[in-house]
């Protein structure tokens, strides 16, 4: 049985069935969920939720006598908002990035040479590869953030190139997350800068079709998985390891995937880490077929897939944990009516990271943007992102202002 409530009887402890405006217009995945903080409540007070159904019948008892109950199989994990892990920063993240801006182009270089060189039926220059793979885990190491914010980087007519770099650099990220050792992260490293390399096996016809493929365009396109892997399988120096983020980033874990149709128990760590990059940055990356999606909403696409059991629920919760509950690049609409792009996560405080506000109340562009930490604000009123939107719409190229950022 669910209750009718005002905004005002919301505590921590109840759980949410249904809102009374669009979820796109919250901070949070689902509104089916249970309430966690207080915190939580303004923020659905601040996107301008008045009512909302809650399960069961209103309990007037103090909030603080109440048991905080969490169901992640229906919310996002409450740990993802706001307690995520703590992160061990070598430097911080102003400091790193233009070392990571350097280390990005030079692994698109790289990545970009080997196609070539497979291509034209040359071996890979695993040199340059390895020398690359071991900066960016460097960077990753030093601070995850800076290179882990470059991957909103993306150019239309080279999207392979540029995907290749995002799904590693992704995966590094992932991986120093989970606390893998620095042998095995670099085989992630390398296995997923050269995750698509069969893809210079496929006639460049259909690799470059502007359109839908047909039913057998896309059967020919799949081949670029068991192509991959026999390149790498045929290049010096790479193990099993190597081979797995080429082999298994289109399998998934229900077993829906291809080539094999694996199931979880078939499948490696790297090959489902693989997997749910690869979808990451595949649907915010603007294709002939497709536009692409705002990182948000992105996030929220792989949040229900892994519900729905295609893809390994844990890493998606903890991939959501690295890329921030507001991704670098996000457009957002604060409580004080300003329109901002957000250029850094805070990690203590996923719910205010550092944004630039280049829009101010009355919908104007702001001559000089200026960089707030959200998490440092003080008001009234305090400054809180209460939407996320569309890029397009607010006619906002988040680009424009985050390479204005100082380096």
């Amino acid at each position: 049985m669910a209750t009718r409530i005002h905004i005002t009887q919301l505590r921590p402890g109840m759980r949410i069935e249904k809102l009374d405006c669009s979820w796109f217009a919250t901070p949070f995945f689902r509104h089916r969920m249970a309430v966690t903080s207080m915190e939580q409540v303004e923020q659905l007070k601040a996107c301008g939720v008045e009512t909302l159904d809650i399960s069961g019948e209103l309990d007037t008892d103090p909030p603080a006598t109440k048991e905080v109950i969490q169901e992640p199989s229906e919310a996002i994990d409450p740990s993802l908002v706001l307690t995520a892990p703590p992160e061990v920063t070598g430097i911080p993240f102003e400091e790193e990035l233009p070392a990571a801006k350097l280390v990005y182009t030079a692994a698109k270089n790289v990545i970009e040479e080997a196609m070539l060189d497979v291509r034209m039926g040359r071996d890979i220059n695993m040199d340059a590869v390895n020398q690359v793979v071991s900066e960016m885990a460097d960077s990753v190491l030093r601070n995850p953030d800076a290179l882990t914010s470059l991957s909103r980087l993306k150019h239309f007519d080279e999207y392979t190139f540029f995907h290749s770099v995002n799904t590693s650099l992704l995966a590094l990220s992932l991986g120093r997350n989970l606390g893998i050792d620095e042998a095995r992260l670099h085989q992630l490293g390398v296995g997923t800068l050269l995750h698509d390399i069969g893809k210079t096996k496929i006639p460049l016809e259909i690799l470059n079709k502007p359109g839908k493929y047909e039913a057998h365009e896309f059967e020919i396109m799949k081949q670029h998985v068991m192509r991959g892997a026999e390149v790498l399988s045929g290049t010096t120096g790479l193990t099993d390891n190597y081979l797995k983020p080429a082999l298994e980033h289109h399998e998934r874990v229900d077993g829906t995937g291809y080539p094999y149709h694996r199931q979880k128990s078939e499948l490696s760590q790297f090959g489902m880490m693989a997997a749910v990059v690869d979808i990451y940055d595949a649907i915010t990356s603007d294709r002939c077929y497709h536009k692409a999606k705002p990182a948000h909403e992105a996030l929220q696409f792989l949040y229900l897939i892994s519900q729905k059991g295609h893809l390994e629920h844990t890493l998606v919760q903890r991939f959501i944990q690295i890329v921030g509950v507001y991704p670098v690049g996000s457009v957002v609409r604060l409580n004080t009516g300003e329109v901002a792009v957000v250029s850094r996560i805070n990690r203590p405080t996923p719910l205010e990271p550092v944004v630039i506000v280049v829009k101010n109340a009355g919908n104007t562009i702001v001559s000089h943007p200026e960089t707030v930490d959200l998490a440092q604000t003080e008001g009234p009123p305090r400054r809180l992102i209460v939407a996320v939107t569309d890029p397009v719409s607010t006619g906002i190229n988040p680009t424009v202002y985050l390479d204005q950022e100082p380096s």
